[in-house]
């Protein structure tokens, strides 16, 4: 007999133990090896599709989406330099924010120096389990609305 899902109200806030935040901080640490290899396939089979995307313009709109596996290696080949390894270095402080013991947000301010030029971000994920991992679901950071829009449509 399976147990019963317990109500969301009166179960307080989830205290997560130092094995809930290591996991999410090797799953960080396997998603930016990928990405410095500009391995959007690798970074594709890390994630729960459709995926969601949230982003805003220079106009102040916000940009929400769901995109394919195909849409997301697409774009992301697309914004990582043409799906090529490069010159690319990055520095995060990543902050948790665990939901329950199987969905957490995650902060990520970092620092991306490429090809010699530094640029800050701040970004957030929602990463849940399924099948006993963690994948990420849902991806929010500003400033993508217009890149998103022209490089290709929506999937």
């Amino acid at each position: 007999m399976s147990e019963a899902q317990e109500s969301p109200f009166g179960t307080g806030a989830f205290t997560p133990t130092d094995e809930d935040r290591k996991s999410v901080e090797e799953w960080f640490a396997e998603y930016d090896a990928h990405s410095a290899k500009v391995d959007v396939e690798r970074m594709a089979d890390m994630a729960m599709f459709p995926l969601n995307v949230v982003t805003d313009g220079p106009d102040g709109d916000g940009l929400a989406d769901r995109w394919t596996r195909e849409r997301f290696m697409r774009t992301m080949a697309e914004v990582m330099g043409g799906g090529e390894p490069g010159d690319l270095e990055m520095e995060s402080t990543r902050t948790p924010h665990f939901l329950t013991a199987n969905m957490v947000v995650v902060i990520t301010d970092a620092t991306v120096t490429a090809n010699g030029e530094a640029y800050g971000m701040r970004y957030a994920d929602l990463l849940v389990k399924a099948g006993g991992r963690w994948v990420f679901q849902t991806m929010v950071q500003g400033g993508w609305a217009d890149a998103w829009k022209e490089t290709t449509p929506s999937a």
